[in-house]
């Protein structure tokens, strides 16, 4: 069928009636619709308020506490000392406990006096974490009698045997270079803590003994799960890709440290792992229980290493600690039982 044609009149009103909607609609754009969002948007945020931000804790737990709000110690940052001689001497001191084997090691640019571990290996965070053998009160504590040499020694003499025992190498001149900045870091570690009194936090923290002797071969399962991936199955650690520095250290064999170490002590090693290892662990967060943390260390140091002579170590026998490994003893207790426990026993009888 044929369209009826539109007239003019017609085509008017339908124009004027097309402009008169886009007018509407521009008037809604350009003055309702602000005020529309600006309603939505309080909405959103009425709704948003009504939710609990997330707590970087589970909800229903106390927040822990920080090392510093619970008083332990912290080590004075380096950069603030204003002198700057004595910056630059404390800033070497710190590299030296570092990266000893670069200067001090086998391949070492200053002498090679040394087996390649560093002396963060055993004072981690280059001596300032908190129960992981740190400096914080060396200074304080220093010069002391110490049985074990039945003498009072100083810091260069506590230094050195470190060097000798730990390092199994030789001692570092007290006059040279970088034993002064050793010396000059461990003093400003403790600037903080009173002359004769020990700082929160400092050593290795205690821990229970057990009911039972330490077993090697318990410590070589717990060894095999949870040591081996970074000190090698056979304990000979893993070198830095430069070769002058061990990255994990070998924890028996000849680069490892020697039979007069501190941590050659079951006790040491039990309560170092515990609340430090594997790496990255603190005192808040132990991953190892403590019959796991006694066996391995039996395991540890029953395997090869190399030997110190010890026989001017504890000229007064009665003086030996309840878990030195080597008679003779001023008890009736068996070397073995010294080595590897039961110890309550032996700590009760000292007592008495």
């Amino acid at each position: 069928m044929d369209q009826k044609p539109v007239s003019a009149q017609e085509q008017l009103e339908r124009t004027v009636n097309q402009l008169y909607r886009l007018v509407v609609i521009l008037f809604f754009a350009i003055i309702v619709m602000p005020f529309a969002y600006m309603f939505f948007d309080d909405f959103k945020n009425l709704f948003k308020s009504s939710k609990k931000e997330p707590l970087p804790y589970e909800v229903g737990e106390v927040k822990p506490p920080t090392d510093k709000e619970e008083g332990y110690w912290i080590a004075p940052p380096v950069a603030a000392i204003e002198d700057e001689q004595l910056r630059e001497l404390v800033s070497y001191g710190k590299e030296l406990i570092v990266h000893t084997s670069n200067y001090l090691g086998p391949k070492g640019s200053v002498a090679a006096i040394s087996n390649g571990l560093n002396c963060q290996n055993c004072h981690l965070d280059a001596g300032t974490k908190v129960f992981g053998n740190n400096y914080g009160s060396v200074a304080s504590t220093y010069p002391k009698f110490r049985a074990r040499s039945g003498s009072t020694e100083n810091i260069y003499k506590r230094v050195n045997d470190c060097f000798e025992r730990s390092l199994n190498g030789q001692a570092l001149d007290t006059n040279s270079k970088e034993m002064q900045a050793i010396k000059a870091y461990i003093d400003y570690l403790g600037t903080d803590v009173k002359k004769g009194e020990s700082a929160k936090g400092s050593g290795l923290k205690d821990m229970a003994f057990l009911d039972r002797a330490a077993s090697p071969e318990k410590g070589k399962e717990v060894y095999d799960t949870k040591c081996a991936s970074c000190h090698k199955p056979d304990g000979s650690g893993l070198m830095n890709m430069e070769g002058t520095a061990y990255q994990y250290p070998p924890l028996w064999g000849e680069h490892s440290y020697n039979d007069g170490a501190g941590l050659y002590r079951m006790s040491n090693f039990a309560k170092y792992v515990k609340y430090n290892m594997p790496l990255g662990v603190t005192h808040r967060e132990a991953q190892l229980t403590d019959e796991e943390s006694w066996d391995v260390a039996a395991f540890v140091n029953s395997q090869p290493r190399p030997h110190k002579d010890l026989s001017g170590d504890w000229p007064d026998i009665s003086k030996k600690p309840f878990d030195h490994p080597f008679g003779p003893y001023a008890d009736g207790f068996s070397e073995e039982q010294h080595k590897f426990g039961p110890f309550k026993e032996i700590k009760a009888a000292s007592k008495k």
